[in-house]
């Protein structure tokens, strides 16, 4: 008889690594994964995942120190904690870099090191888990990506004292969109999914904060006539994590408040 089990998102126990996780929609990708009592590997720069747990008082959640920038340094990293932890059940990456330079004064140089920070780094750090995902014959990975990596920035938007949104930003997530498909043909047959998020317009506190007349622009143009909060971010990675998505893979799911759509 088939099994009629309704798949659950059930997270419990559940091996997740999340890179970039003290940022502003990691800390809310991190503390909900913590608080719905997954095993989380929180790593970025410097002490911001230390720091960040000891705030909120994470109890599920162990930090880490990661440069990504430094390829070799990244792969010993993802060695070292395999060995350390085992193979993860999911992969969460919400890694990026951009120059906030105006196009005309982008140079070639700022071109290639933010799309080594925010590409590349993906791209070495999906491979090497990826790999010993499908040696292990299961996992799922979830690429953060942008509505920007599918559209471009409105220019009205982006008004003095705001740069345009950095085209090398955007170049970037278009690549991450490409890379969740090839992992996704790649290591299906392996039973290891890989989908990417694109959020949409999701400003940070402090531009909130400093900025409203932009973050009103931004309301403008978004079919739901607001911004996105962070906690809106934590159920479609959940989703996607969890044995609910269990045959979804190569996919980018947009949660833009449908500013795509117009």
């Amino acid at each position: 008889m088939a099994n009629t089990e309704i798949p659950i998102l059930n997270l419990k126990d559940k091996h997740i690594w999340v890179f970039g996780g003290a940022g502003y929609l990691g800390q809310a990708v991190v503390s909900a994964l913590d608080r719905w009592g997954a095993k989380v590997l929180c790593a970025d720069l410097d002490d911001r995942a230390a720091v960040f747990a000891e705030k909120e008082k994470l109890v599920n959640t162990t930090c880490a120190t990661l440069d990504v920038t430094h390829t070799e340094a990244a792969e010993q990293f993802v060695e070292r904690q395999i060995a350390a932890l085992g193979v993860p059940d999911g992969y969460v990456n919400l890694i990026t870099a951009s120059t906030a330079k105006k196009m005309e004064e982008l140079s070639a140089e700022d071109f290639d090191i933010v799309n080594h920070g925010g590409l590349t780094a993906a791209f070495i750090l999906t491979r090497a888990l990826g790999m010993e995902m499908a040696a292990r014959q299961r996992g799922s990975i979830v690429l953060f990506s942008s509505m920007y990596g599918s559209v471009s920035p409105y220019p009205d938007v982006y008004q003095e004292p705001m740069n345009k949104n950095p085209l090398e930003y955007g170049v970037g997530k278009a690549g991450i969109k490409q890379m969740t498909r090839y992992f996704a043909v790649h290591w299906g047959k392996y039973n290891v999914r890989c989908n990417c998020i694109s959020p949409g317009p999701f400003p940070n506190p402090e531009v909130q904060k400093t900025h409203a007349a932009f973050v009103a622009r931004l309301a403008g143009k978004s079919p739901m006539g607001r911004i996105g909060q962070a906690s809106e971010i934590v159920g479609s990675v959940a989703f996607l994590l969890s044995d609910a998505a269990s045959y979804i893979t190569g996919q980018d799911l947009a949660v833009d408040g449908g500013w795509t759509s117009w």
